[in-house]
């Protein structure tokens, strides 16, 4: 089975179990989105610790201010970007440069060039020239960069129109374009990188598809394909890889939703020689441990332990338990070893 066979196979199978339809998917999904997106620039905080500080506003402990105003201002601007998607707005300049605003309202820098201040917190494009790294290709010259984003939005709007409303994989193939366009004209000084996913997201949910997230995980894989995507001028490479990394994110969501409703014996084999115990009630520290460890499989107990403001003895508990009771093995040594979380 090729991979559009299998994207599609997959699509039908996830619509088919309703897993879209449960309550608050929609919202948990969007704060993975997030959360997986800052990651990727160098963000720590977790789902978990996301999700407390989007509802209840209580702050990560020990993690840097920084990094949750990037995570307060991306669900800022997700948040607009499904308001176009929804209104079918065209994507414009402007409307590039009010999502990038949002995007950095609160992490963004002042510059000053021998062509005037701009400013990366109000969405202004670059004045400057930048480099894929520390002895990296240059980006295109920055003067060029404005005719070169009207070329791209008016492609990205003419395949929006003339795309067959049937047709989910140039539906998601457009998207991942869009992404690796943008990327590429890099039209900011900073933050191209989370405005290019969130681009390729709004597309997404215009056409009603399930959203592509880029998992922290697949971070030297998903730069390796960007580069290599560019240095061949094959716009495939970056298509296989966002295929790739969606095939793999609806497996397992698949498989998650499917094992937890299946779950109506008192045990359940989810692994070879494991036995989970469904009658155990998990506490609401063990569920935010487990979500804390699917966001960061090699979390240690010291860090739990300042999530929730508890003696790591106390987390230890939890763990055991998790541990007798079958949701939870640790792979490894304990001081190089990571979590697996087995239902």
């Amino acid at each position: 089975m090729n991979r559009e066979q299998k994207i599609l196979s997959l699509y039908a199978r996830f619509k088919e179990l309703g897993i879209d339809k449960q309550i608050d998917y929609d919202k948990f999904y969007l704060y993975s989105l997030i959360t997986h997106s800052t990651a990727i620039e160098g963000s720590t905080v977790t789902e978990i610790e996301n999700q407390l500080l989007f509802d209840e506003g209580i702050s990560a402990k020990g993690r840097p201010m920084s990094e949750q105003l990037m995570n307060l201002d991306l669900k800022t601007a997700y948040e607009q970007s499904i308001t176009y998607a929804k209104s079918h707005t065209d994507v414009s300049i402007e409307l590039l440069k009010e999502l990038s605003a949002l995007v950095m309202k609160n992490t963004g820098t002042i510059f000053n060039t021998a062509l005037g201040d701009f400013s990366s917190a109000n969405g202004d494009l670059r004045l400057l020239n930048v480099t894929a790294g520390v002895g990296g290709s240059s980006y295109m010259n920055y003067s060029k960069v404005p005719q070169k984003l009207q070329e791209f939005c008016e492609s990205i709007n003419h395949r929006r129109k003339h795309t067959t409303l049937s047709d989910l994989i140039e539906y998601y193939n457009l998207s991942f374009d869009a992404h690796y366009q943008l990327v590429t004209i890099h039209p900011w000084a900073d933050g191209n990188g989370r405005m290019s996913r969130l681009l390729m997201n709004q597309l997404q949910f215009e056409f009603g598809l399930i959203p592509t997230n880029i998992h922290r995980e697949s971070k030297a894989q998903y730069i390796e394909a960007l580069i290599a995507t560019r240095e061949n001028n094959d716009i495939q490479i970056i298509r296989n890889f966002m295929f790739d990394e969606h095939i793999r994110n609806l497996e397992t969501m698949i498989k998650q939703y499917t094992s937890s409703i299946n779950n109506d014996n008192v045990t359940v084999n989810v692994t070879p020689n494991v036995t989970v115990n469904i009658t155990h009630n998990l506490t609401e520290r063990e569920r935010e441990i487990i979500m804390l460890i699917k966001g960061n499989t090699n979390i240690t107990t010291t860090q739990m332990a300042d999530v929730f403001n508890v003696s790591e003895r106390t987390i230890k508990r939890d763990i055991a338990s998790l541990k007798d009771n079958g949701f939870l093995a640790r792979i490894g040594s304990d001081k190089s070893g990571n979590w697996e979380i087995l239902i």
